[in-house]
């Protein structure tokens, strides 16, 4: 079993519909090839966490590397593991979008997420990474997206 962790930066432009298609190819493929892990997207930025059969993340990372959604890609930790981090996540999603929902909804999503860091038990260094990375990335305030 093999995991990885990246950020990227989404392009200016991605907008609900994108993100939702995207959620929707990656259910299906990661579904069929017994992949896990978790997406987190906001402020324009994404940080995922991917485990599964090595060939094949390392497939889907291939492919995420050649999205032009994703600007700035950055493959930060990989690493064999025994057992999964995230051995029933699907991918969720929450739209957080501060023009549409009140700044409060955003305060208790981000609390939300660093309640699921805290309460996690990371087994591997790539985890750690990802949860770390997770809760810089809420730290960003809305007005600083895409940069």
């Amino acid at each position: 079993m093999y995991t990885l962790t990246y950020e990227s930066v989404a392009i200016p432009e991605l907008n609900d519909r994108d993100i939702e298609n995207i959620l929707e190819t990656a259910r299906a493929f990661n579904s069929k090839h017994g992949i896990t892990g978790c997406l987190i997207y906001h402020s324009g930025r994404f940080v995922q966490i991917l485990e599964g059969p090595e060939e094949k993340v390392k497939y889907l990372y291939a492919s995420i590397e050649k999205d032009n959604r994703h600007t700035k890609l950055n493959l930060f930790s990989e690493d064999n593991i025994s057992e999964r981090n995230f051995p029933h996540w699907g991918m969720a999603y929450y739209s957080v979008d501060e023009k549409n929902r009140g700044m409060s909804d955003l305060a208790q999503f981000n609390r939300n997420l660093t309640l699921l860091a805290d309460l996690s038990k990371p087994t591997n260094v790539t985890a750690i990474l990802f949860w770390k990375k997770m809760k810089g990335l809420i730290s960003i305030p809305p007005s600083k997206t895409n940069n």
